[in-house]
């Protein structure tokens, strides 16, 4: 790997005989390339040279990067983050196992793994005391994808040369059959393949946004927009301080950890159980609410104790081909989400029947053949689920799962404040122990059915209205089950809770600027008390973006049509999904509806299913099947090209489309 000029300033290097460019070289770059390298013996058989534009460290990119606060961690436990495919991937490429997280760490202490240069004794104490159920921090996290990325390119073997640009690219222009990527520096890269792969990027404010930015300094208050947390400089709001904090997912809890152990205090269990916080005096107080009123649901500790986890069910290839035959386009509303319900909620009612026979009043047999023969919508389902689940505390009902607070009325906003309170502590007792392991059932429920969504159900079959719900309800209800924090972070924030620091709002959060008072105001809808603060936090990711992005290749595959914004139809002119626009093929489609041979995307930032960057071992997972499809593909064409016109379907071609048919059997 070298880090070298990219060739006579202004111009583009010579080309190679095949060259890829990868724009973004963080995880998700890194795990494409990975089945590249897996890939090229059997797809592709001259010189391949690779460029990666990433400004940060390659395998970790920005939002792993080391140089972040160490109290911030991942919401996965070590044993549950791979890069590595495995014999449980269904691709067509190799499988190329290699170490989980876990198994990496071990390795780098006892040295069977030596190519690891740990940095500083924070990070040697995090390797010697790091389990299996350890919730590792994003540092150590980036070493170990820094790690795969290095070797990933060794792997590469005397085939194909991979040379890093740490600077950014901000254009692309077709070249014939090819392009150039032109980097920030002025260099430009020839490309015969592009790979857009920048992850998560920021985006000009949104009207509110601006408003509240040109209200903020009128009145001298603080205002912070939606941003990656530890990107904010929080200096300018001062301890003792009210701050209304809007949203309360993962960068919620990020918020928190900064504001308060990143100014000093600590937690210590108290005698009788639970934490306290100890205070350093430089905390602001946090006045949290959001849509839901409450925090994501945290991360399970029970293992199961009924009959193992089973395959998805009901949404199958069958039954998807059933639908299209009878349907151009789905629905997913209509006929996706009765499918993935139902089988979340096998997975859920199999661990209740088979783990914990006494809270139900059937045998699992029984009911599974009855729950098997009920629509979910219907009176059959709940009648079932009546008679058989005694207790309605543990029917599942996912309207009630997605909005625990909805439809309430509080007397005031101490009642509010109370509500929140007391569903974290319901939600901590029933997935932080061992006593209520449905939860695990219906976690690894949603889990497959995540997944098998995007492996089943191509793009380009969903009906326009139903690509911006899956990108937003159905990705964001499947963050909020299944992808919360760790226990602790809960555990925490019911301390600070108490100690007075932090404070619950409740749902339908509404926000104002009171040009009277000069200062930010919020209520729950539901309570109607209003907060009036000097500050105010939009605790959440900036909305992606092409129109408006404020990442500068994203912009300029916008202006230049290239590329486009996904838009549902009906939506007011300017408003879309603000994903970059890809087919099932993740080929960026152009303005005007039309691909170029060779110009990708991948990840976060477009249209696709979306899944991430790294996954759980053996669980066939979205990203591994999707990355190695897109390096076959890409690997495919470009044998294709030094093929003459006359020779006809490659062979190389043949192969690779032979293989997938193959796999996709499977």
């Amino acid at each position: 790997m070298t880090v070298a000029d990219a060739g006579r300033r202004g111009a583009p290097v010579a080309a190679p005989a095949a060259s890829i460019v990868f724009i973004g070289g963080g995880p998700k770059a890194a795990m494409i390339l990975e089945r590249l390298s897996a890939n090229l013996p059997a797809l592709f058989n001259a010189p391949l040279q690779i460029h990666v534009v990433e400004p940060h460290r390659p395998g970790s990119g920005r939002i792993w990067r080391r140089d972040q606060s160490p109290l911030l961690m991942l919401n996965s436990m070590a044993e549950d983050v791979t890069m590595f495919t495995d014999d449980s991937v269904e691709c067509a490429g190799p499988a190329a196992p290699g170490p989980s997280l876990i198994e990496w760490a071990r390795g780098v202490l006892d040295r069977s793994i030596a190519d690891v240069e740990v940095p500083d004794e924070d990070l040697a104490e995090q390797l010697r005391n790091l389990r299996p159920a350890s919730f590792p921090t994003r540092r150590l996290q980036s070493l170990y994808l820094e790690w795969f990325f290095r070797r990933t390119v060794r792997s590469l073997g005397p085939q194909a040369s991979l040379t890093v640009h740490r600077e950014v690219a901000v254009d692309v222009s077709p070249a014939g059959d090819a392009h150039v990527v032109q980097l920030a520096s002025g260099d430009a890269l020839s490309a015969d393949a592009v790979v857009v792969a920048v992850g998560h990027t920021d985006s000009e404010p949104d009207a509110r946004s601006s408003g509240f930015a040109r209200f903020a300094a009128r009145h001298g208050l603080f205002y912070a927009p939606p941003a990656y947390t530890n990107d904010v400089d929080f200096s300018g709001l001062l301890p003792g301080q009210d701050a209304i904090v809007s949203g309360m997912g993962l960068a919620f809890i990020d918020l928190v950890v900064l504001l308060m152990e990143g100014r000093g205090g600590r937690f210590r269990e108290k005698p009788g159980g639970g934490l306290e916080y100890l205070p350093s005096g430089r905390e602001p107080r946090l006045w949290a609410g959001s849509r839901r009123g409450v925090p994501y649901r945290s991360k399970i500790s029970a293992p199961l104790r009924g009959e193992p986890a089973a395959a998805p069910r009901y949404l199958t290839a069958a039954a998807v081909a059933g639908l299209l035959e009878h349907h151009d386009l789905l629905d997913f509303n209509d006929h996706l989400w009765p499918l993935l319900a139902k089988d979340a909620a096998l997975g859920y009612y199999r661990e209740l029947f088979t783990g914990h026979p006494e809270r139900v009043s059937m045998p699992w047999a029984a009911f599974e053949e009855a729950f098997d023969a009920a629509n979910w919508y219907s009176e059959e389902r709940r009648a079932l689920v009546g008679a058989a689940v005694p207790d309605p505390a543990d029917r599942l009902e996912f309207e009630d799962l997605d909005r625990p607070l909805r439809g309430r009325r509080f007397a005031d906003a101490g009642a509010a404040e109370e509500a929140v309170a007391a569903h974290i502590r319901n939600d901590l007792r029933l997935r932080d122990g061992d006593g209520n392991s449905e939860t695990l059932g219906l976690f690894l429920g949603l889990l497959r059915v995540y997944f098998e969504l995007g492996r089943l159900v191509p793009l380009d079959a969903l009906t326009p209205e139903s690509r911006p719900i899956v990108s937003g309800w159905w990705h964001g209800f499947f963050s909020y089950v299944d992808s919360g924090p760790p226990a602790h972070r809960l555990r925490e924030l019911l301390a600070l809770h108490e100690a007075g620091y932090v404070r619950f709002l409740g749902p339908d959060l509404q926000l104002a600027a009171d040009e009277e008072l000069g200062l930010f105001t919020a209520a729950s809808a539901q309570a109607g008390e209003v907060l009036a603060a000097p500050a105010l936090i939009e605790a959440r990711l900036p909305a992606p973006a092409v129109e408006g992005s404020l990442n500068p290749l994203l912009a300029a595959l916008q202006e230049s049509g290239l590329g486009s914004e996904e838009h549902a139809p009906g939506a007011p002119a300017g408003r879309g999904t603000g994903k970059l626009l890809v087919d099932a093929a993740a080929r960026i489609l152009g303005r005007d509806g039309s691909t170029r041979p060779g110009l990708y995307a991948a990840g976060p930032a477009t249209s696709s299913w979306g899944a991430g960057a790294f996954a759980r071992p053996r669980s066939n997972a979205a990203p591994f099947r999707e990355s190695d499809a897109l390096a076959r593909r890409m690997l495919s064409e470009l044998a294709d090209r030094r093929v003459p016109s006359d020779a006809g379907y490659s062979a190389n071609r043949l192969a690779a489309d032979l293989s997938t048919f193959h796999a996709s059997l499977g």
